[in-house]
């Protein structure tokens, strides 16, 4: 039974307040940014071209649609949890209290490859955009430099991917607090572009574009919904910074639902304009935005656009890399990795190691792995912690009714299980190979966990043994 030991809420409450807990510095406004900063980018500027040509067409729209949905059940159950446990570690943590260590460490390891892919994924698209950018002055980087490894195309390595990521850890090691400011202005820029996309966009669109609306079926609908769901992931990112807000009772649910909610209007707006302005064979690039603004030769926008794409992948891959390392931090603050990834700074209470560890993951994954390899990757482990999360709603309420709830998931168990429903569908319609890698990154993790986790875990210590809990108060 010591598989399944669980943390109490009395437990995580002192670990998030105590010497090794992180710095209290966000608001409700720094979590919509950060949500918004994670949702806006990945989907529109990177894989809308993707998923149109080769999935959905058109029908792209009804992607977003479905996987925004998808997303927006299981939101809810992330705003319950992170009203109740105001600790790092997203998903990780909240399956600790709620089914035990093993399941934990199975999610803290799942949660690993989804950040740590989606690092990846951002970096490869922000080289792709600014190489399109300085292109255009007509400085180009020599092919062997400019993308993943592919030896048909003559490239080794992405040199722009692996400078982001070096920059934004850089970032990252200055504060919580300083870095999300930086987040901010980016946010607001990126917006902008959104927006003036859509704006200038929209006289460009001819409806024959959207003739056929479903070329591929709906089958092809629903394998794009698979791939777009990449998309919608920031908010669970967000969740990562329950640690860190000085009162996520409160503002944590409203950083969650309303990043997602602003994000799913303008995914589907962006959606119908893009495939409106050309036909979607034509889409399979790694910019289509600049790429459709370029086709109707509106060169000015896609220029402008371009930049102020940079700066809007950048708070995307930001966010994630942010994720990443408080995931490192929690997994390593109980034991289950090497307690020195989790040493903080004493002045900005920052984790160096972890964001150190962060930056060699995503280095070595953007560098080397081409995009659509990475992007499956990524939302198989997104899907799977999803299911864990909503599935561990119900669990808790029959458990443990009288933990006080800030916020509660309507109607359950049914949102919870429309939750896994959907996140399970999702999940089927991912490629074999991405079930096989999918596989395979779960069984090297329990290894890892038999071999070391089990036996350094900090609960599992005689003198960390936790008692009942006694401080939370009952709903009623």
């Amino acid at each position: 039974m010591e598989l399944f030991r669980k943390k109490s809420l009395d437990y995580m409450i002192r670990q998030a307040s105590g010497k090794k807990s992180l710095q209290k510095a966000l608001g409700a406004f720094d979590l919509t940014m950060l949500g918004v900063g994670a949702v806006i980018g990945t989907g529109i500027f990177v894989l809308t071209g993707v998923v149109a040509a080769k999935n959905a067409g058109p029908a792209i729209i009804l992607s977003f649609v479905f996987s925004g949905l998808a997303c927006a059940f299981a939101a809810l159950c992330y705003a319950e949890f992170a009203s109740m446990i105001p600790a790092s570690g997203s998903a990780y943590t909240y399956s600790y209290t709620t089914f035990g260590e093993l399941f934990a460490w199975i999610l803290g390891w799942d949660l690993i490859l989804e950040y740590g892919l989606a690092c990846s994924v951002v970096a490869s698209g922000w080289s792709a955009y600014f190489q399109e950018l300085v292109g255009g002055f007509g400085i180009h980087l020599p092919a062997l430099l400019s993308g993943a490894f592919d030896p048909s195309k003559g490239s080794y390595v992405d040199i722009m991917a692996v400078a982001i990521v070096f920059l934004l850890s850089a970032v990252l090691m200055t504060g919580v607090k300083e870095s999300s400011r930086i987040n901010d202005i980016m946010v607001i820029i990126k917006i902008g572009v959104v927006l003036l996309f859509i704006v200038v966009g929209i006289f460009y669109v001819r409806p024959s574009n959207w003739s056929p609306f479903m070329p591929f079926g709906f089958s092809g609908v629903m394998q794009g919904a698979a791939t777009a769901f990449l998309a919608y992931i920031g908010f669970d990112a967000v969740s990562s910074a329950s640690e860190e807000v000085k009162n996520p009772q409160r503002d944590m649910p409203i950083g969650i639902l309303s990043s997602l909610a602003i994000c799913m209007i303008l995914y589907i707006a962006v959606s119908a304009v893009l495939t409106g302005m050309i036909p979607y064979t034509k889409l399979n690039v790694g910019d289509p935005v600049a790429f459709a603004l370029r086709f109707v030769h509106q060169n000015w926008v896609a220029g402008f656009v371009s930049l102020g794409a940079i700066l809007g992948i950048t708070t995307v891959l930001f966010v994630m890399m942010y994720g990443q390392t408080r995931l490192f931090f929690a997994i390593s603050r109980d034991g289950l990795l090497p307690k020195g990834i989790s040493k903080l700074t004493h002045k900005t209470k920052t984790p160096t190691r972890s964001i150190i560890l962060t930056w060699l993951m995503a280095t070595v994954f953007s560098a080397v792995i081409p995009l659509n390899q990475l992007a499956e990757l990524t939302n198989i482990g997104t899907l799977f912690a999803f299911i864990v999360v909503s599935l561990g709603v119900i669990v808790l309420r029959h458990t443990r009714p009288d933990i006080k709830r800030n916020f509660r998931v309507p109607f359950v168990p049914f949102i919870p299980v429309l939750a896994v429903l959907a996140c399970g569908y999702l999940m089927v319609n991912l490629s074999k190979i991405t079930w096989i890698g999918f596989l395979i990154w779960f069984a090297i993790g329990l290894i890892i966990y038999f071999t070391y986790g089990y036996r350094h875990s900090l609960l599992g210590s005689a003198e960390e043994q936790t008692p009942e809990p006694s401080r939370v108060t009952s709903e009623n």
